[in-house]
């Protein structure tokens, strides 16, 4: 290599090692409870784990799926380009837990069913049904695209420029080669065991998945907090530097209250009470795991304040950016590199099998089911057939996720385009008894229709570049002469970035400037919003209001917990005012003191109040 050349670094053989076992212990646990159950005769069994899963598990199993490489590498990358808005989703997870937990989970609970829109027949019609699962199936492939990708990517080449052409990697790794194994590997155990296998691997994922990321995000922490000398110059950076201004999330309730990925495990559940509990459990994983990667992404900005990789165009995408600081600041502690990336790959493997086995269940329950009479058994080899299967599909995905620019803005858009109309007409059928099926096929095509509008037309004119642009980033402390290292920690003060004019493009619609500059983040509630705005209109005006709607497909008074925890507070209080009340009768007919005699009133008059 000659003089000029630059190295970050590359994996060597300790990270390869701790790679190859993290891979290695998820697919042995998903192929032991496959052994261990291999018994399983019924759909029912593979697809929902017989239904006798409790909190714990399926709590770990719910904070593994939705976070993945899409945390560890996208997040960072998000706070160190805009700033740490993405803070706010610990609001919003609180709230998105509540409603999951307080509106839809009871309703789907009750109606014990396998496929989330199986409800959409029963509630409306076979038509709503269909559209809806065809759309999670569409978003669902392409979501698991995004994430087979996405830690393909942290070990694929990261091209470092200086001024000789690009001479490192971060790992060597083939990208296709990495791609390849995730969606084998995931296809493989979930083919094997079903739920079951793909939530207790997930259990064993997300031990070692928030240990090893945890581990992974605090070991880059750590160490950018010893290069910026302490935490305070890490925040005081991040501070000047504009990062830690916050904003707000939407499209998390479309997600755990409606998807079927995750409405799946709950619902496996073996008592409403742990579905309820696993919820909640799992709310603490989302936090620990947004706290970390925030903060990962404050040390990012501290780091490279004075010379932006991205801007300098030492890494191609800003997804990147994280591996590569990984590589420039861990590369002398063999390991730790090969711990960042098994965190970013554990994740994936419990989202990506955990996908599968929800487009098999859908498949199964509203494609094949209700237009053949197949047994149990057939039906459960028809099943592990289509795992593969869309094992397959979604491997050919992630090709298209190597061109979808930045993974959580795409990961944001498919679910905010297609997720939202479908909360849309869930919502219209379970909180509005009027909603009928006119408004919810016309609501759900109207805010899909809405929702594509706008996302489609983000893609074709994307917003000026003053709307777009990340805040201030510079190269001004970038040290190219410096062999074998950049000098990434130069003293010279970071500059503004030059304010970027835009000119008037000719036959640019009015719209472009507003409508279709809107942040991707509202694309979820738009079509929410739309969705429901018609439903009830269509509704209204085709005899909704004469409508009967069986009682237990709506949310009723004594689903909620507020209502429970009512009805016990006033069964105490009038049960001990009942108590009072002989009490002090028995003392005035009786007239006995003997305190022997009284105690052993006292217990059979407990034993026959119910409290």
């Amino acid at each position: 290599m000659s003089g000029d050349s630059v190295v970050v670094g590359s994996f060597v053989a300790a990270d390869y090692l701790v790679f190859a076992l993290m891979l290695l212990v998820s697919a042995a646990v998903g192929v032991y409870y496959a052994w261990t159950d291999r018994g399983q005769q019924s759909s029912g069994d593979f697809l929902m784990g017989g239904r006798r899963l409790t909190a714990l598990p399926v709590s770990l199993s719910l904070t593994a799926s939705f976070m993945s490489a899409i945390t560890v590498l996208s997040n960072p990358a998000e706070v160190y380009r805009y700033g740490a808005n993405i803070g706010y989703y610990a609001l919003s997870y609180i709230f998105t837990m509540v409603v999951t937990s307080e509106v839809f989970l009871p309703v789907f609970y009750r109606l014990a069913i396998t496929s989330t829109y199986e409800y959409l027949e029963l509630r409306f019609n076979r038509a709503t049904r269909l559209l809806g699962t065809f759309l999670f199936i569409i978003q669902t492939i392409l979501y698991t695209g995004i994430v087979i990708y996405a830690p393909a990517l942290a070990l694929n080449q990261v091209c470092l420029k200086a001024s000789p052409p690009p001479l490192s990697a971060v790992t060597g790794m083939d990208l296709w080669g990495a791609v390849v194994s995730t969606g084998v590997v995931c296809t493989f155990y979930c083919t094997m065991g079903g739920l079951k296998a793909v939530v207790w691997t997930d259990v064993f994922q997300v031990g070692l998945w928030l240990g090893v990321m945890v581990a992974g995000f605090l070991s880059v922490i750590i160490q950018s907090v010893v290069v910026q000398g302490g935490v305070l110059p890490i925040i005081s950076d991040s501070q000047q530097g504009g990062r830690l201004t916050f904003g707000r999330a939407f499209v998390w309730i479309s997600i755990y209250g409606i998807n079927q990925a995750q409405v799946q495990r709950y619902i496996s559940c073996k008592s409403l009470t742990h579905a309820r509990l696993s919820l909640y459990i799992n709310l603490l994983g989302l936090w620990s795991i947004l706290l970390c990667s925030v903060f990962a992404g404050m040390c990012l900005f501290s780091v490279y304040k004075n010379c932006d990789p991205w801007t300098a165009g030492l890494v191609s995408a800003p997804d990147q950016l994280m591996p590569y600081l990984v590589m420039d600041i861990l590369r002398d502690y063999p390991g730790l590199p090969g711990l960042f990336v098994a965190a970013a790959y554990s994740g994936s493997l419990s989202t990506v099998s955990s996908s599968i086995n929800a487009l098999a269940a859908v498949t199964v329950e509203d494609l094949i089911k209700p237009y053949t009479d197949m047994s149990e058994k057939h039906l459960s080899w028809i099943s592990k057939g289509l795992s593969i299967m869309f094992g397959i599909v979604c491997i050919g995905m992630a090709g298209l996720a190597s061109v979808m620019g930045g993974i959580l803005q795409a990961v944001i858009s498919i679910f905010g385009i297609i997720g939202g109309p479908l909360l849309g007409v869930f919502t219209l059928g379970i909180l509005c008894p009027f909603a009928n099926s006119k408004g919810a096929l016309s609501g759900l095509v109207s805010g899909l229709v809405v929702s594509l509008w706008v996302g489609i037309g983000a893609q074709i004119y994307p917003p000026p570049p003053e709307m777009s642009r990340p805040l201030s980033l510079t190269t001004e402390g970038c040290n190219f002469s410096t062999t074998g290292r950049f000098n990434w920690t130069s003293t010279a003060p970071p500059t503004q970035s030059t304010p970027i004019t835009t000119v008037p493009v000719d036959g640019k619609p009015v719209l472009a400037d507003n409508w279709y500059s809107l942040s991707y983040l509202y694309f979820s509630p738009i079509g929410t919003i739309i969705a429901i705005s018609v439903g009830l209109l269509v509704s209204l005006m085709t005899g909704g209001r004469k409508l009967k709607v069986e009682s237990r497909l709506t949310l009723m008074k004594e689903d909620t917990t507020v209502y429970h925890l009512f009805k016990f507070f006033k069964d105490r209080v009038t049960s001990q005012s009942e108590k009072l009340e002989m009490t002090g009768d028995r003392d005035k007919k009786i007239g006995s003191s003997n305190p022997a005699f009284c105690d052993v009133e006292l217990d059979l008059t407990k034993s026959s109040i119910p409290t």
